[in-house]
């Protein structure tokens, strides 16, 4: 629709809505029959799976009019997040960077970096490597993704780092 903005190299399915005031980045992949409602902002390298919901009201009422500024509510997607298919996000939270939704997830609450996420609420699972792969920390809190060989830390706070990087991502 008019008003969105749309990244270089973004890819859309078939039966794919973009509303007003949505953001794609860079290499954005959005698969079929998902609507991306105004408020939804996607970084660069986003994929989200066939038949993905969004909202942006947290109350809709059919007889109460709540369309524009103060009534929908942002929805951010940082670089490199995967949502898989049949997910819903509601509107307002957070994932963040290469954030991994399971499958027929229902995303309430904001997600941290590299987080794998399932289930009704989503709920942590493990944490993911930027290249798709479960992590693994030792005792020392380190952890080696098998495809890319990049290295990673978990903190104290419970939060993934990156600490090398092998490519671009």
């Amino acid at each position: 629709m008019p008003g969105c903005e749309l990244g270089e190299g973004c890819s859309i399915g078939q039966n794919v809505m973009v509303a007003d005031g949505v953001r794609l980045g860079r290499n954005v992949k959005v698969q079929n029959n998902v609507s991306l409602y105004s408020g939804v902002v996607c970084e660069d390298d986003v994929f989200l799976g066939p038949s993905v919901v969004f909202t942006n009201v947290k109350n809709p009422r059919s007889a109460v009019p709540r369309r524009g500024a103060g009534h929908y509510q942002t929805t951010y997607l940082e670089q490199g997040v995967s949502i898989g298919a049949n997910s819903t996000i509601v509107c307002g939270v957070r994932l963040g960077q290469y954030a991994f939704v399971g499958a027929g997830s229902v995303v309430t609450k904001d997600v941290a970096p590299f987080a794998l996420v399932y289930g009704n609420p989503a709920r942590p699972r493990g944490w993911m490597s930027a290249y798709g792969h479960r992590l693994a920390f030792d005792a020392a809190g380190h952890a080696t993704c098998p495809e890319s060989g990049e290295q990673y830390e978990l903190t104290a706070e419970n939060q993934v780092k990156r600490i090398s990087s092998i490519q671009n991502l």
